[in-house]
Parts: structure tokens; sequence; C-alpha cells
């Protein structure tokens, strides 16, 4: 059982930072992949990045590709999302997710563990 616990969400003018953060429980951290993915009011829930477990492959969807960036602390079973350039576009809830699957695999269902979310706010 991994529990999953994000934080560092907010509301951001366009073009500013945020740093998200996703705590994990358990010991095995380094053995999973860990994802985050979000979702807009009426839309289904997307993928925005992943990470394998050793930090040396990661994954990005088109759109925020440059601009947003994945890493991990296995010491501290930790997983970040670092985001840059914000745009109005980005705002939705944003969820860590924790995968056995040895691949940077985008699809949700890949994934056994979520944490509860957190909301990201951009304005214009």
């Amino acid at each position: 059982q991994v529990q999953l616990v994000e934080s560092g969400g907010g509301l951001v003018q366009a073009g500013g930072s945020l740093r998200l953060s996703c705590a994990a429980s358990g010991r095995t951290f380094s053995s999973y992949t860990m994802g985050w993915f979000r979702q807009a009011p009426g839309k289904e829930r997307e993928f925005v990045a992943a990470i394998r477990g050793s930090g040396l492959v990661r994954n990005y969807v088109d759109s925020v590709k440059g601009r947003f960036t994945i890493s991990r602390d296995n010491d501290k079973n930790t997983v970040f999302l670092q985001m840059n350039s914000l745009k109005p576009e980005d705002t939705a809830v944003y969820y860590c997710a924790a995968s056995r699957i040895v691949a940077t695999t985008t699809a949700p269902t890949d994934y056994r563990y979520w944490g509860q979310g957190t909301q990201v706010t951009v304005s214009s």
C-alpha cells in the first residue's frame, strides 16, 4: 500500500511558476514509476509527466515540454513537478500517481495509487 499526498498548488499569474510536491509512504518508493496527471473541469484526466524509479527516464505530454520538469528524491520518498511559464490552460487539479510498471506509462489505468489532488489556477 502506498499513500500519496500532494502539496504546492495555488493561484499564479500567467508566466509564473509553481513547484508541486508529492510525498509517498512506504519503503519501496524507488521501485515505482511516478506520474503527474491533471484534470480540468469537464475534461478527462490527462497525463502530464512520468519518471522511472531510477530518475533517469522521463516522459512529458507535448504541451508541457520545455516548461515543466519532473524529478524525484528517493531518499525522501518525494516526487516533484516544477512548472514554469504557466498558462491559463494549465489550470486543473493535479494528481500524483504511482505505478509498478517499469516504464513511463501515460495511461491512468496503469497507475494503482493516487493522491487526493492539488488545485493549480493560472490567471490571465
